[in-house]
């Protein structure tokens, strides 16, 4: 089997662009995202605003990855793995308790695990 490996700048690029994306969803299209965890936004629409709420930050921190250089650079991919590697525990935790259905836990433990991944990369590659 072949083996897949990443460099940590690509790493980096990756993960800005899936916050980028996941930020704008969310700030513009949080129904999309709360549809797709497996709840109603018509019936229940609380999760409306912290979703933006959540989405305007991530668009921040996706752009530090691709504009942020030097010591400020490496700082943001060090941050990185602590905010995916807590994402990663709240969603495996939302998973375990059934605050999610299980396929959107599923999905989403999955995501941010692969997200954490891209996050350690860049960091181990940030200091090189």
């Amino acid at each position: 089997m072949k083996s897949v490996v990443i460099e940590a700048a690509k790493a980096r690029k990756v993960l800005a662009v899936i916050r980028l994306v996941n930020g704008g969803l969310a700030l513009l299209a949080p129904q999309f995202l709360l549809r797709r965890l497996g709840t109603d936004p018509d019936r229940d629409p609380s999760g409306i605003y912290p979703f933006r709420m959540f989405g305007i930050r991530t668009i921040l921190i996706g752009a530090d990855l691709l504009l942020l250089t030097g010591e400020q650079s490496r700082r943001a991919s060090k941050m990185a793995v602590v905010i995916h590697a807590s994402d990663t525990a709240s969603a495996a935790t939302c998973l375990v308790k059934g605050y999610l259905p299980r396929r959107a836990g599923v999905v989403a433990t999955l995501i941010s695990s692969v997200n954490t991944i891209l996050a350690v990369i860049a960091a181990r590659g940030a200091d090189e």
